[in-house]
Parts: C-alpha cells; structure tokens; sequence
C-alpha cells in the first residue's frame, strides 16, 4: 500500500520481489547508490539471516527517485535496531532530496512503531550533523589506471617490493566456481582473530543471488596448496574486495599482498576504474596495510537516531567487554565454532 509524506507528489512503498530488476535499474544509474543499495540484500537478509526488512522506495510519477534498503536486527545480546543495513559498509537513502525526506520520515515511523532502540545509517558522506554519530570506520577508494604497469608503479616502494615477493616466489591466482577453498582460509583466518565466522551458505548465496558480480579469486603456490582467497563484488566500474582469508604460511610468502595485486590486475582487464579496498577501523592493522599501498582514508558518516539508548552500541571487537570472549573463541576448534559462529554474528551485522 502507498504511504503518503508531507510532499503530495511524493509516494513511498515497500519493494517486492517482483520489482527487483526495476530497483537495481534506479541504483546502478543513480550516483549516490553503492552495491550494498542493490535488491538481492533483501533476499539475504530474509532467507539466511532471518532478519525482517523495510525495503522503501520513493516514486513520482511512476519514477523511483531514491531508495532506501532497512533491516531490523532483534537480539537478546545487542539489542533492537533497525539499520541500513547490517553485515553493508555502506548504505542510508540515495537519490533525490524531496524522495529522500519522503524516505527517512517513513523510517522513522517504522523504528516508533516497531520499538528499536536506535536507527543507523551507514552513509559515505554525513546527512544528519545533529545527530550522534560514529567515527571509528573509515573507507579506502581510489582510482586505478587502465594499464596494470601504471598500477604496478603507483605502489609505493616498500609494498610494491611485497608484491614482486610473491610473484616471484611462483604464486598463482585463479578464479573459483564455489566458495570452498575461500571458505576454509576465512574461517579459519577469523577464528585465530577471535571472531565468529559468517555461515559458508552466506557466501554460496552471494555467489548466487549476485552472479558475476561476485568472484572468489584464490591464490595458490606452485603445488596448489591454498594460501590466500578474497570474495570481491563489482558495481558499475568498481571493483569491491570484501571478504578474505589467509593460511598462516601467507604471510612469508608475501600471498595476501600478491592477492590484491592480482585482484587489481584482473580488475582492469575487466574495466574497473576504482579500486574500493573497503572499511577498516582506524589505527587497526588493516587500516596500516591499505595505506601502505598508496590509498588515503576516507571518514564514514554512520549516524543514529537513539530511541531507547543513552550512547552508541559498540557492537565490535575493540570493545573492551568482549576481550574475555575473543580469548576463548580463539581457543575453539574450527568446527565448533563454524557451528557456533552463525547464531552469534547474525546478530552483529
């Protein structure tokens, strides 16, 4: 049903599976959305994590002219939210002004009439200056050259020098079909961090819901032993390295950095034109090794509107209070915790 705003020429309704295409039609052409505005996260919300969506889309005339993707996250643990959208580094509305009024007024009356503690946007740039706002994430894009030589040069020296360490110690990339081999290196990369893996049906469905816009690149040594993999998304001419894992002989063979390379590489033979190396939390190690490669961070905006909380959830691992848990988790053997891990993490995001 429409639901009428403060703008009569303005109605907002809710996306149904049968108006995916035309959704995804608005966001690629819209130059405020990201991959993370795009249809199939309703259906993943849903179907794997069980987590009920507000999808909203603003329309004139039979025109959509903004969107704004909501999940709401209900957890014993970590409370009531409704967020755009969990497990996205980016997200909030996009598209034009008067839609996007239309949308935010809408979410508001859903986060009153559903009870959650605090509404969050994940924006790229700020919207709400007023509101309480997070500061701990940043983001890391930059523009990459058509011909891999200019891209080989731009990396500054010392990180350039790991790359030629992996190319020349044999290493191998190739593209993978399933998320198998990715899968063991994640898992195992984020249990010896401390963290709960996401479920391995996670990814098969991103692979399917997404198609060639998601690829599991793989890098091997010369015997074909797995070493480092990275499940990367493609959004117009964006390439989006997203989720990775390592072996913990990675490392001396210089395969993580020998990874992104032969990403970037590939990247432009397929026409990508930016380099998205994603979010990192400032002053953490993955926010040093992207800089190291010649990329400055950029702020992100992620804003709230409290409800029934005083402060900001620290739902991270750098909250003091989970340093007991991350000391134990480590201490799980893999199984376990691939069991374990997905009841806890869906409710993070």
């Amino acid at each position: 049903m429409p639901m009428q705003h403060p703008d009569p020429t303005v109605t907002v309704r809710r996306l149904t599976p049968a108006e995916h295409a035309r959704w995804d039609a608005f966001v690629l052409a819209c130059p405020t959305a990201t991959f993370f505005h795009r249809a199939p996260w309703q259906t993943l919300m849903e179907t794997v994590f069980g987590h009920r969506t507000h999808f909203l889309y603003a329309e004139r005339d039979g025109h959509i002219i903004a969107v704004l993707p909501l999940a709401e996250v209900k957890s014993r643990l970590f409370g009531h939210a409704l967020t755009s959208l969990p497990f996205c580094v980016y997200g909030g509305v996009a598209g034009s002004a008067d839609g996007a009024a239309a949308l935010e007024a809408e979410a508001e009356r859903i986060a009153h009439a559903t009870g959650v503690q605090h509404l969050e946007y994940r924006n790229l740039a700020p919207r709400h200056p007023d509101w309480p706002s997070q500061d701990l994430y940043v983001t890391f894009r930059k523009a990459i050259d058509p011909d891999p030589d200019v891209n080989m040069k731009a990396i500054p020296r010392k990180q350039r020098a790991m790359v030629r360490k992996g190319i020349k110690n044999g290493l191998v990339s190739g593209i993978d079909d399933d998320v198998e081999r990715f899968f063991a290196l994640y898992s195992d990369n984020v249990l010896r961090h401390g963290t709960p893996a996401l479920p391995k049906r996670f990814f098969a469905a991103l692979q399917h819901v997404f198609g060639d816009d998601c690829e599991v690149l793989t890098v091997t040594d010369p015997a074909g032993k797995p070493l480092s993999s990275v499940l990367s998304f493609y959004f117009r001419d964006e390439v989006l390295p997203y989720y990775a894992g390592d072996d913990f002989a990675a490392r001396g063979l210089a395969a993580n950095d020998f990874k992104y390379w032969e990403l970037m590489r590939r990247a432009c033979e397929r026409g990508c034109r930016l380099f998205d190396y994603g979010r990192s939390k400032v002053g953490t190690g993955p926010y040093s090794f992207k800089k190291n490669w010649g990329f400055e961070p950029q702020p992100l905006s992620y804003e709230y509107r409290l409800y029934k909380r005083d402060a900001i959830p620290q739902n991270n691992p750098m909250n003091p209070k989970y340093r007991a848990f991350i000391a134990v988790w480590r201490r799980l053997p893999l199984p376990v915790a691939n069991t374990l891990g997905p009841y806890i993490v869906r409710n993070l995001g």
